[in-house]
């Protein structure tokens, strides 16, 4: 576990701004390429795995994607522990941040974010979008925004993200990329 929050705090701190030397271009305003085939994403030959990445996607897609609180129980434990210290524990406190944050939309077969990969080891879960900005001199830019979940008896059970507390609540679907 040390070695995957490390690698995963690595990740954070370096994938968020890369000035490529030579040729002036800053990697941080280069839209992303997002690998367009989820269920691919979500393949595992151990099925243990699998099954742990299809929770949290379709947790994703339904509760947090569709804005529907009252299906998180489906895929949420009643006593969850949340680190993000804009929203409360348990389950109702993952409910009323949704409540909180975004409308209720219809429910897609796939996730509208920006995916780039999920990944699962043991009984832990990590997604990672494209994060969309604007700077201080109006130009967009790209970053990334991690999650990370831990299932216990199939279901959701502890959340971490980089949320600050001081950082606005958002609806995260507000980051979906522009169709080129």
């Amino acid at each position: 576990m040390r070695i995957l929050l490390a690698a995963l705090a690595l990740l954070a701190t370096t994938a968020c701004h890369v000035r490529v030397e030579g040729d002036g271009q800053d990697v941080a305003t280069t839209p992303p390429v997002i690998p367009t085939d989820q269920e691919a994403m979500l393949a595992s030959p151990d099925p243990r795995l699998a099954a742990n990445k299809r929770l949290v996607y379709d947790m994703y897609r339904i509760v947090l994607q569709a804005g529907l609180a009252d299906r998180a129980g489906e895929f949420i434990a009643e006593d969850y522990i949340q680190h993000n210290p804009n929203a409360g524990q348990g389950l109702a406190g993952v409910q009323q941040y949704v409540r909180d944050t975004r409308p209720e939309r219809a429910i897609e077969e796939r996730l509208e974010l920006p995916l780039i990969h999920i990944m699962a080891e043991g009984d832990y879960v990590t997604t990672a979008f494209v994060r969309t900005n604007v700077d201080t001199e109006g130009q967009t830019y790209y970053s990334t925004w991690f999650d990370l979940y831990r299932i216990e008896n199939g279901r959701i059970a502890e959340h971490w993200d980089p949320m600050l507390r001081s950082d606005e609540r958002i609806d995260p679907n507000s980051q979906r990329l522009e169709e080129e």
